[in-house]
């Protein structure tokens, strides 16, 4: 039987093989292909395992890979940084509890406040947890429903983050997507991501299309060009940063440019 909490690694691999032509990894092309990209057993021949052995992985079966076998697939994949970090934590074995949504600790909290910075504090599912008067005169995160205090909630569905964004929009949601898919894919099976993704897939026609090319980029320090109603055009840099009283927790802080 296929372990659901291994399907995203099945898909994963499955969305990689398709995106590559065989002229790409030094193959030749043959006759005309069913389907687009290599084979399985393309992959498990480049790869230098058994064919069977990956089919089982792209079923989501019960197969444990070593970190060596993983790299090879990365290889043969042609995997970027970021998607052979999500392919190697997807084939952990980790246990996890539910998630449940974090708390930022006082001190913590105080710290984000006294800032001069935008700053602000996401959790695990990208919920909002805290943020200064400084982000708030930006991303008027205290006018959003409680229940909408989620980074991609507002950036998906929510027309005036949509406006601030401008016409940096549509690659700046994508980013932000393929960034959220290295987490999501670990909690895939629990209930708060299920219920996330559900929402997210009713309310933008745009993720329900990104979402299925399993596109996954790693988090990075850049820049950000906001259109504010009040502020007119502002550039912002920005960079996050891990909590260490809880690694769960991430700070955000834009400096204007």
């Amino acid at each position: 039987m296929a372990n659901p909490n291994r399907s995203e690694l099945g898909d994963f691999l499955r969305s990689r093989r398709e995106r590559l032509s065989p002229k790409a990894v030094g193959l030749p092309s043959g006759r005309r292909r069913r389907t687009a990209g290599l084979r399985r057993e393309e992959v498990a021949e480049l790869a230098g395992i058994g064919v069977d052995w990956y089919v089982r992985l792209e079923q989501g079966r019960s197969v444990s890979p070593s970190v060596t076998t993983i790299d090879a697939l990365a290889r043969a994949l042609r995997l970027s940084k970021a998607e052979h970090g999500h392919l190697r934590a997807l084939t952990r074995n980790a246990a996890r509890r539910e998630f449940s949504r974090e708390s930022v600790p006082a001190t913590v909290r105080r710290v984000v406040e006294s800032l001069n910075q935008p700053a602000y504090i996401i959790g695990r599912r990208w919920d909002l947890l805290a943020w200064n008067a400084a982000a708030d005169e930006i991303f008027a995160f205290s006018r959003v429903p409680e229940q909408d205090r989620n980074i991609l909630i507002g950036m998906l569905t929510n027309s005036a983050t949509r406006r601030l964004f401008g016409a940096a929009w549509t690659a700046e949601a994508k980013r932000m997507v393929a960034q959220f898919r290295a987490t999501h894919d670990l909690w895939a099976d629990d209930r708060a991501f299920v219920a996330l993704i559900e929402r997210l897939r009713q309310g933008s026609p745009e993720f329900a299309m990104w979402w299925r090319t399993h596109d996954v980029r790693g988090l990075a320090a850049g820049q950000k060009l906001l259109s504010h109603p009040k502020k007119g055009s502002v550039r912002f840099e920005y960079a996050s940063f891990q909590a260490n009283d809880d690694p769960a927790l991430k700070l955000v802080i834009y400096t204007p440019v």
